[in-house]
């Protein structure tokens, strides 16, 4: 049975995006796309053997040239949720129609290895609910945005987590692991 690991960047006031990274200014945005943290990001993101995106998250490639059915990251298969987007799936990405809950239970069931949750604030409160994520990786910005997309979406999760690991980056981000423990 594969993992599901929720690996992502999040402000200090808990959110995934701020408005300018939803409105496609990048430049704008407090999120640090620079520092050390970067190439630790870029190394630990190989041990995935799937990335799995709700359709916004997906989207925000597109800003940077990437095409609708077109990875966002090589060599990994994606999986993007959507029931709007029009493409056809892939070998390298699958568009996924319909009940993510179901599709992704069926995909951890039937893969082994780790599958990487990369965005999608709405989906990753939904998998919650459903007890689905079985770790947490969060990589901490040292800023406040006070709007935009939050962690878990609209979900308000109450959990217990254990700490796995940490660490400290010159730029102040803090990369923070935990396993979720359901009860």
């Amino acid at each position: 049975m594969a993992s599901l690991i929720y690996h992502v960047a999040v402000s200090l006031d808990n959110f995934i995006a701020d408005q300018a990274m939803m409105d496609g200014d990048i430049e704008s945005t407090l999120f640090l796309f620079e520092g050390d943290h970067v190439p630790d990001f870029l190394s630990e993101i190989q041990q995935y053997d799937a990335v799995l995106m709700g359709a916004k998250t997906y989207e925000f490639g597109f800003k940077f040239g990437a095409k609708p059915g077109e990875p966002g990251y090589k060599g990994i298969k994606h999986y993007i949720f959507s029931n709007s987007m029009q493409f056809e799936s892939n070998a390298e990405v699958e568009l996924v129609k319909g009940d993510a809950i179901e599709f992704i239970k069926n995909l951890k069931q039937q893969e082994s290895g780790k599958l990487w949750l990369c965005g999608g604030g709405e989906l990753a409160g939904a998998l919650l609910a459903n007890k689905m994520i079985d770790q947490l990786v969060l990589k901490v910005n040292p800023v406040m945005v006070g709007e935009g997309t939050l962690l878990f979406g609209s979900a308000k999760p109450r959990l217990k987590l254990d700490l796995v690991d940490m660490k400290q980056y010159a730029n102040g981000v803090m990369k923070s692991t935990y396993d979720i423990v359901y009860t």
